[in-house]
């Protein structure tokens, strides 16, 4: 059980990646007014949604005290991304404040994670 946590925890953290990459990679394209939501944050957004579902699960399968309050918070917080990055996808151009606060959510959730136990 041991392993599938520690190949969850890693594709939890690659997700997490993958949405903060991309909407970095964004930001160049925002000086000139042509950034958008990228199929790369959406996806990413999506496998960080998956792994942590599945994260939460086989550590209570395996018996691991869960914070359900933080749980309930990084929930929280994804579901306010994925509502912003659903809202913007099909845009040609959206503003540099939606990239950052996709960023800055993705932050606060790996803040969550790491702070909150």
């Amino acid at each position: 059980m041991d392993i599938l946590l520690g190949v969850l925890i890693v594709v939890h953290i690659v997700a997490f990646g993958a949405v903060f990459g991309a909407t970095l990679s964004q930001f160049p394209a925002a000086r000139v007014g042509a950034a958008r939501v990228t199929p790369g944050i959406l996806h990413g957004t999506s496998l960080l949604f998956a792994s942590g579902l599945f994260l939460v699960a086989a550590a209570s399968l395996a018996g691991r005290h869960l914070n359900v309050g933080i749980l309930a918070a990084k929930t929280l917080v994804l579901i306010v991304m994925v509502v912003l990055i659903l809202v913007n996808r099909r845009k040609p151009r959206v503003a540099p404040s939606v990239l950052g606060a996709i960023a800055a959510l993705s932050l606060v959730n790996v803040a969550l994670a790491i702070f909150g136990g």
